[in-house]
């Protein structure tokens, strides 16, 4: 059987912690695209990577990848393509993708040629044609076109692989799921260490970081993906590779900390860890970041503090005091810190040990590491060299 070729997609600036998700899982070659990764694999492996990666929104499987000069060629070659041996008749598709060429007079056309394609094949082949729905199609399609260059293929997650499962409850401004695990990845953090969120909103760092500490996949509580519509859905694979997930959890290899100083939010984050086989784990408290404590020699912190972008907010201070708490409570912990605000980040009076571009949803933001020292920074650095 030949290899698939699967597109792996991800948000801009976590391709990287995606690949090293990819090789932990023993996966070579892998290629890093634009917001996505490539790997080969078979459809064990596209079971497998839907239930394993934090990092994904989507895992695509290509079917089908041509050039083409003008506009019907697009529906030509999709016709010709056997999309009854794919799913059946009676499963709704949808046509989604993103389009970058100039062949095309409008941009929403080439949906509608692939769309029409594929309901004339079927229609041909067996007298019927399946119903399309946009909003919650069973089967996703996606088509990808660069210039002349068309990639068909098949979006095998369906609903993109942030919607795990488990939060039932939000804020106003929640982190995106798949963003949170990168930022943990991205952090370095290396499951031992005490790790704290004092703007724990709704939890979701606390608990993506809880669910990697015990090797738990994050999408434990997730029972849907689109592969399982396909006519070649073979449920005892995946079953099989359920199966193998650790699911009972007596303990973690460190402690996390939750906390918000708005017990609203706390309650939403104890909501969303109750059904969790980590729930129990993470420590949770309604408080202002600066009473939570230095709690031993080191740790991390990872935070999302709120950006100002709601009216009457007053970040710039609130920035100021998250340095001086730093200074003056957390020494020889890491803090990192997502915002877009770079004008609130400069009112921390810390030197960021590294800055990464990321983006929570449609913001730009700076993911920025503080190391805080006993002292002064460059006592610190001289006292290393000197052992």
């Amino acid at each position: 059987m030949a290899a698939l070729k699967l597109t792996i997609k991800t948000f801009f600036g976590l391709e990287g912690v995606l690949k090293q998700e990819l090789e932990e899982l023993g996966y070579t070659g892998i290629e890093v695209l634009n917001r996505a990764v490539q790997v080969q694999g078979t459809w064990d492996d596209v079971y497998k990577l839907n239930v394993h990666l934090r990092c994904a929104i989507s895992v695509l499987v290509e079917l089908k990848s041509f050039r083409i000069k003008k506009e019907k060629d697009l529906y030509d070659v999709a016709y010709k393509y056997d999309w009854t041996s794919l799913f059946d008749v009676k499963k709704t598709f949808a046509v989604k993708g993103a389009i970058h060429s100039e062949v095309f007079r409008h941009s929403q056309y080439p949906y509608l040629l692939v769309k029409d394609a594929i309901v004339d094949c079927f229609r041909d082949k067996t007298g019927d044609r399946p119903d399309v729905n946009v909003k919650t199609p069973q089967v996703m399609i996606d088509i990808y076109v660069n210039n002349d260059q068309v990639t068909l293929s098949l979006n095998s997650s369906g609903a993109p692989l942030f919607q795990r499962g488990y939060r039932d409850s939000k804020g106003e401004a929640p982190l995106n799921e798949v963003v949170a695990a990168g930022l943990i990845k991205l952090s370095g953090w290396d499951k031992k260490m005490d790790l704290i969120d004092p703007f724990c909103g709704s939890g979701t760092i606390a608990i993506e970081a809880a669910l990697m500490a015990a090797d738990i996949p994050a999408t434990i509580e997730r029972r849907h993906y689109a592969f399982k519509n396909l006519k070649n859905f073979n449920e005892d694979t995946f079953e099989a590779i359920f199966e193998k997930i650790n699911k009972r959890v007596t303990s973690l290899p460190c402690n996390i900390y939750a906390s918000d100083i708005s017990a609203e939010m706390v309650t939403k984050t104890r909501r969303n860890l109750r059904a969790l086989p980590v729930g129990r784990f993470v420590k949770t408290e309604v408080c202002s970041f600066n009473e939570v404590k230095n709690k031993g020699e080191k740790g991390m912190i990872i935070t999302n503090p709120p950006y100002g972008e709601r009216m009457g907010e007053n970040v710039e201070e609130l920035y100021q005091e998250i340095g001086t708490w730093l200074k003056h409570e957390m020494t020889g912990y890491t803090c990192w810190l997502i915002s877009s605000n770079n004008e609130a980040l400069k009112q921390i009076g810390l030197k960021p040990d590294n800055k990464i571009r990321l983006f929570n949803g449609k913001l730009e933001c700076s993911f920025r590491s503080f190391s805080v020292f006993e002292g002064k920074r460059s006592e610190m650095i001289q006292k290393k060299a000197d052992h």
